[in-house]
């Protein structure tokens, strides 16, 4: 078992303690970037950040901790402290938990977790992978979980499931829990469970912000895993039916999630869009709101714009993908719908603003295929710029992203005037065309294209680019609906009040907005 990286000294408890997953401090991103500005925006409060790592991971600061983090402490999944090798009653303890840690596997919820909270309870610190893991115990709880749930499945494969998936929640039960006012945890998953234990053990509100759907997104790379592509149909026995590991597996998260939900006081989300997804995976309408992330607007409201030929000015009309050069962001799709917009627009400037060394052999495809397009005195690469510096010389911005939460950038050259192509995903469609709550209704600032589609996206970007008027009214409506809807400051107030309402046991939560009933009738 690694050793845990240095702890911030954390004095009394915390106001609130953050649980993250995988991401902030270590890791750059959005998300990343979203808790750093979360603490600092809310400087009058004290913050414990609870870190669930991979073992093994690298532990090295993205980011400088604010002066009002109090805590900094880590849990890695699946590591386990050994504990005792026998205990007094263990049969019957063990016994008794084999029934809620099962139906963690097959779709259960916080009644499960808290039972096995109850169970862990007295003899948590003398507890561990001994026995929960490695005893006969175990062997035979696992025997009754692949006659009941994996029966005709690989029994390898199942076993290393099982055991993976149960060192997961043990490592969660088992860890060190922070003491805190309120709990706050940035996605379901491990680190929705582990906010949920927190919730049932202290009796402190709990509550949970998803970016994008976490059990969704697990559920996409678990049915893509390598790793579990072997096909359990392809057992003899008359019982196989599907993928019953991988099942077990896509249940599990399933489960987190149902218990995160239930503990929750309120489920936040970025985008709408998430609504029916957390409904569908056993959220409670009354408690789901949103809260999006917002842009300071004054650092690109007062970017001067210049004029292209056609407004009398002396540059060419263009158009920018700002983002990382990966295959996330589908570059390729936005070479390609260069080469069709070059036809109709044939003075057109295309820029890829984003730096090209996360993925060098994508990169290389990339510029491959420019060459090949021909595409030379079109289509360039600058990498890392001063986007204020840019959006004054962009008519159009365009996102061809196979997969996005909420893309800032939309935001940015928004509020600077300029309108946006953007892929129907995430929260662009909201972004573009607005909220079904926003009011006042406010025009589109853009289009939406469907993924993978460069004809698509090079028609859309012309059809901006060759009507002034109509680009102009574009830029300004999402102007407007950035200074509405997307202001950082305003956005942080809502926190503010929602962290102050918790902490004063006031134990409110949000009224539920039109969004989400028109939402829920939708889905």
């Amino acid at each position: 078992m690694p050793e845990y990286p240095p702890t911030v000294a954390a004095g009394r408890p915390a106001d609130v303690c953050l649980v993250v997953e995988g991401a902030y401090p270590y890791v750059r991103g959005g998300v990343s970037s979203w808790v750093q500005d979360l603490i600092q925006s809310q400087c009058h409060l004290r913050f414990h950040v609870l870190v669930i790592c991979a073992p093994g991971a690298e532990l090295t600061l993205r980011y400088p901790l604010p002066d009002n983090v109090s805590g900094l402490s880590h849990v890695f999944v699946q590591e386990v402290q050994l504990g005792a090798t026998r205990l007094p009653g263990q049969k019957e303890l063990l016994a008794a938990l084999r029934g809620p840690a099962a139906r963690l596997m097959a779709a259960g919820d916080a009644d499960d977790l808290r039972r096995l909270l109850a169970l862990i309870g007295p003899v948590r610190g003398r507890i561990g992978r001994h026995l929960l893991l490695d005893s006969p115990e175990a062997w035979d709880a696992f025997n009754e979980v692949y006659h009941d749930m994996c029966a005709g499945a690989s029994y390898l494969n199942a076993f290393w499931a099982w055991r993976s998936l149960l060192a997961g929640l043990y490592s969660m039960v088992l860890c060190p829990l922070p003491e805190a006012s309120v709990y706050h945890s940035i996605s379901t998953g491990y680190a929705g469970l582990l906010a949920a234990r927190a919730h049932l053990e202290t009796g402190r509100p709990t509550i949970v912000t998803e970016h994008g759907v976490y059990t969704n997104e697990r559920r996409l790379e678990i049915l893509a895993a390598p790793w579990l592509a072997i096909d359990d149909t392809a057992s003899l026995s008359l019982h196989a039916q599907g993928n019953r590991v991988k099942d077990l597996w896509i249940n599990t998260f399933v489960s987190y999630s149902q218990a995160c939900y239930q503990c929750c006081q309120e489920i936040i989300t970025l985008f709408e869009g998430n609504f029916a997804l957390q409904l569908e995976d056993g959220a409670a309408r009354e408690r789901l709101s949103i809260i999006p992330n917002g842009i300071a607007p004054d650092r690109f409201a007062d970017v001067v714009r210049v004029p292209n030929l056609a407004e009398g000015g002396e540059r060419p009309p263009s158009v920018a993908l700002v983002g990382r050069v990966v295959p996330i962001k589908d570059i390729k799709t936005f070479i390609r719908a260069c080469a069709l917009l070059k036809q109709q627009v044939p003075d057109v400037r295309c820029y890829v603003l984003g730096p090209m060394d996360e993925d060098p052999p994508y990169a290389a495809e990339c510029q491959r295929l420019l060459r090949q397009l021909n595409l030379q005195d079109t289509l360039f690469f600058p990498g890392m710029v001063d986007l204020r510096e840019w959006f004054g010389k962009i008519d159009v911005l365009a996102l061809t992203s196979i997969s996005e939460a909420q893309p800032l950038v939309i935001l940015e050259a928004g509020v600077a005037g300029v309108p946006s192509v953007a892929t129907d995903v995430g929260s662009c469609r909201e972004l573009l065309h607005g909220r079904s709550d926003e009011s006042p209704k406010i025009g589109a600032g853009g289009a939406v294209t469907p993924i993978g589609n460069p004809a698509a996206t090079a028609n859309a970007i012309a059809k901006l680019l060759l009507d002034e008027p109509a680009r102009a009214e574009a830029g300004e409506n999402m102007r407007q609906r950035v200074m509405q809807g997307y202001d950082k400051e305003q956005l942080h107030r809502r926190y503010a009040a929602l962290y102050h309402s918790l902490i004063q046991g006031e134990g409110t939560r949000a009224t539920t907005t039109p969004a989400l009933d028109q939402a829920e009738r939708a889905s």
